[in-house]
């Protein structure tokens, strides 16, 4: 028996809370608060803890400002939560027998953590994923090319179930096998293909040494996700050439998916405020900022039942406009996207310094290959002051007898970011590739 499939609000708009009023939006969180944190309070271990101690009785919840009581969570929260109540940790709110999935963290600075999902948590995902996909333009009979990772990795499955949701055609693809994925767009010509950043000028750099042009190929949308790309200038202008194709943003994180994906305008990723509540904080006093000033996104869930997150510090950089979008949608946005994580931000001389606005001067500049490593040491540090005097970048030139690279590339970033960097120009192919998310900050 086949699956009926949800029908679209309209010809451009998947669910009609996407059209919602600011007023009507700020109800609903209102009411869905109340009910999440009087169910968090009673179903997790930590909260249960978190809100005693911050004398918080969730029947005594007024409106959004209440939540100003609670204290911030941070990754260190729940990596103490899993040690208190192992395996599946303390923040977990429902019954195991209910527990439908469990994704894990890429480990890379801690051991690999689990987020549980249960049966409905999966839906809403599949849902809001899909949502996000058709505002992009994806459509039932369109094929659909996944090079997400599917081991461990959350973005694999969630994109292919949010497609097959929708309604498209999946190809399950992975994130391995570079030649045969080519080979793929080739044959089967997806209309949609989505990936890292990484991966994706990776697959245009290993299809352009065979001679293919993949400007000339059925894609017409790239999607990207898993690390800064689709909204930095540089890279998404590049990755459009390299495609022929319009590149969107899909900003999510383990603990929290999704957040926030571009529409077909590409004016930051919409936030989907019928799931989280975004609150922008300073990151030096964690006092809320104003729309257009940029500060730390902080997200709770709204109906997430498995392993729900009140005032999760995502640590990244981001900048708000809540004005309602010109297609007619009023969930606010995220102008830029992610601007950088606020614990990789650089202070050189006096100068705040994010790798994403290099990546963007790096993108944009001609002869550069797409690979680049951000360099700093201690031996790059006042003794006096512990700020940075200097940065290393390394680049790879796209053409061997390129000598002026280093120099006109020095000059552009002093120029557009106030910052001198020793620049280390290298052959194309020294550095090293990646099919998941690349670590372009190397503290050494």
């Amino acid at each position: 028996m086949g699956t009926t499939l949800k029908v679209p609000y309209s010809d451009t708009i998947w669910d009609e809370r996407e059209t919602w009023s600011r007023d009507r939006i700020a109800a609903f969180q209102h009411e869905a608060l109340g009910r999440q944190l009087a169910r968090v309070g009673a179903t997790s271990a930590h909260y249960g803890r978190v809100f005693a101690e911050a004398g918080f009785d969730p029947r005594d919840f007024k409106g959004v400002e209440d939540l100003a009581r609670l204290p911030l969570t941070k990754k260190g929260d729940y990596v103490k939560g899993l040690a208190a109540d192992p395996p599946f940790g303390s923040f977990r709110a429902i019954p195991m027998a209910d527990a439908a999935r469990v994704h894990f963290s890429s480990g890379t600075t801690s051991k690999p953590a689990p987020v549980l999902w249960s049966h409905d948590d999966i839906e809403r995902w599949s849902d809001l994923y899909a949502r996000f996909l058709y505002a992009q333009g994806l459509r039932r009979d369109d094929v659909f090319h996944c090079m997400f990772g599917y081991s461990w990795f959350v973005g694999g499955l969630g994109a292919s179930l949010a497609a097959q949701h929708l309604g498209a055609l999946v190809i399950p693809g992975g994130s391995v096998d570079t030649e045969r994925q080519i080979d793929t767009i080739l044959e089967y010509e997806p209309r949609c293909v989505i990936g890292t950043p990484s991966f994706m000028a990776h697959i245009a750099e290993a299809a352009a040494r065979r001679g293919i042009d993949l400007a000339a190929s059925s894609v017409e949308m790239v999607c990207v996700g898993g690390e800064p790309g689709a909204s930095i200038p540089g890279t998404r202008e590049r990755i459009e050439r390299q495609w022929g194709a319009k590149m969107f943003d899909c900003y999510g994180a383990l603990e929290c998916q999704p957040i926030g994906w571009d529409t077909a305008l590409q004016n930051g990723p919409t936030l989907a405020e019928d799931f989280i509540y975004v609150e922008i904080l300073d990151p030096d006093t964690d006092a809320p900022v104003p729309d257009g000033a940029p500060g730390v996104l902080v997200l709770t869930h709204l109906d997430k039942e498995a392993c729900p997150l009140v005032r999760w510090w995502t640590g990244d950089i981001v900048v708000r406009n809540a004005a309602p979008a010109p297609d007619g949608r009023t969930h606010a946005r995220l102008e830029g996207g992610v601007r950088g994580r606020a614990d990789d931000m650089l202070i050189v001389r006096g100068v705040n310094l994010f790798p994403s606005a290099v990546e963007d001067v790096v993108r944009a500049h001609a002869g550069t290959t797409n690979e680049y490593a951000i360099v700093v040491d201690d031996t790059m540090k006042d003794p006096e002051t512990g700020f940075l005097k200097r940065v290393m970048l390394r680049v790879e030139r796209a053409d061997i007898d390129d000598e002026a690279l280093g120099a006109s590339l020095k000059q552009c970033l002093r120029d557009k970011l106030n910052v001198s960097f020793d620049i280390e120009v290298l052959d194309p192919g020294t550095l090293p590739r990646t099919v998941h998310k690349a670590k372009r900050l190397l503290r050494e």
